[in-house]
């Protein structure tokens, strides 16, 4: 299998490295995307998928393919995707941003917030901890037999740990959801509402949500099982908080302009933003920050395969505590995939190249796909310079 990631991944590099033949960067880079993405769509029977790439002070928009099946209709600009867990990107600058307003301290324990936990294993969890997925052992997802808030403290007072908040890392839905939850709590506003009102506008994005306008529902993507049936996000407990973002290419690559400052914005909300690219545990290959996990630069292919592979979603993973957390920097590859049933995104960046990618597709199809065909873009505009 390894020999053909390996072979695949060096079709994708040959594709780009093709691509600079072009004599405007727009053209090289659409040469450069063309080559990889369309391939892709093939190999994975996709409908319809969006690249937003940063070049330094530039965004570039590329479409593919269709929304919908039925009726047909192509993918455009104001295509809203799913992007899946990389929604818990905006919840970690969320709760960046409220530690910088002094609303709450990532330092402090769960109980400081959900006073009807204290005394329990879950309310001794460090706040800083859930935005890592270090609290201890907790789930992937939210347990089925859960469908409230107040089940969600039932279940919490009778967490028990696999091990001390810290020392484990277990990718979890139900850790950032939490976060969320004590973030909105914290703010005496609902999520969705401190989410729309308060930090998508001060980003400049304007077609990101997390309930779709009735007006926008038309630009709505239908996303596909991997067997064909349309499908899109059903309402779960904590599903805002962890994984409830729509959006488009173009606003999602404003957001990793934000996040290499290449935009204005108010100097506590670029610090709040910068703040979650701080290093606090080292698991595996990467370097897990307030829900961005990075790696430094240089990198391997093979290792970003698998930092982003099912071990690191499903298995539990010593974690080693960075002391003092490691300041943000430039020389990294920082990235975080999403998945919905039927939609799947991925989104990386450079802060020393000031490059980024944003892929979104109505389709879950494999990470590891996702992985190279950002590595193959990304690497050829870093060597070309555009």
């Amino acid at each position: 299998m390894r020999g053909v990631a390996l072979a695949a991944a060096a079709l994708f590099a040959t594709s780009a490295a093709a691509g600079y033949a072009a004599s405007t960067p727009q053209a090289q880079i659409r040469r450069v995307v063309d080559g990889t993405i369309q391939p892709l769509m093939t190999k994975d029977g996709i409908a319809g998928m969006a690249v937003g790439i940063v070049d330094g002070g530039n965004t570039y928009l590329f479409n593919y393919g269709v929304a919908s099946k039925q009726p047909r209709a192509p993918v455009t600009d104001e295509t809203l995707f799913e992007i899946g867990s990389v929604s818990k990107t905006f919840t970690a600058t969320l709760a960046s941003y409220a530690q910088l307003n002094g609303e709450l301290s990532l330092s402090d324990p769960v109980s400081e917030y959900l006073p009807q936990l204290h005394g329990t294993s879950f309310g001794r969890v460090p706040l800083l901890d859930l935005g890592t997925h270090t609290a201890g052992g907790l789930p992937l997802q939210v347990p089925d037999d859960v469908t409230n808030d107040a089940q969600l403290m039932q279940y919490f007072a009778h967490w028990r740990p696999a091990g001390p908040p810290g020392t484990i890392r277990t990718y979890s839905n139900v850790s950032i959801g939490t976060l969320g939850l004590i973030v909105a709590k914290s703010a005496q506003q609902p999520f969705a509402t401190l989410m729309e009102a308060r930090l998508l506008p001060s980003l400049g994005l304007h077609h990101t949500y997390i309930d779709v306008p009735p007006a926008q529902m038309r630009d709505y993507a239908e996303g596909y099982t991997k067997a064909g049936a349309p499908i899109r996000m059903a309402p779960a407990e904590l599903w805002q908080e962890a994984y409830g973002i729509r959006t488009t290419a173009g606003d999602l690559a404003r957001f990793l302009e934000a996040n290499m400052s290449l935009v204005t914005l108010d100097p506590v909300l670029q610090r709040a933003i910068t703040d979650t690219h701080r290093g606090y545990y080292r698991a595996g290959v990467l370097t897990q920050d307030l829900i961005w996990e990075q790696y430094r630069y240089p990198v391997a292919l093979n290792t970003l395969e698998e930092g982003n592979g099912p071990a690191m979603l499903l298995d539990a993973t010593p974690a080693h505590k960075i002391q003092p957390s490691e300041h943000p920097r430039t020389d990294v590859w920082i990235n975080k995939t999403g998945t919905t049933n039927g939609f799947g995104a991925y989104v990386a960046f450079i802060p020393e190249k000031r490059i980024g990618i944003v892929i979104l597709a109505n389709k879950n199809y494999p990470i590891h796909d996702r992985v190279k065909a950002a590595f193959a873009i990304l690497t050829a505009l870093a060597a070309h310079g555009t």
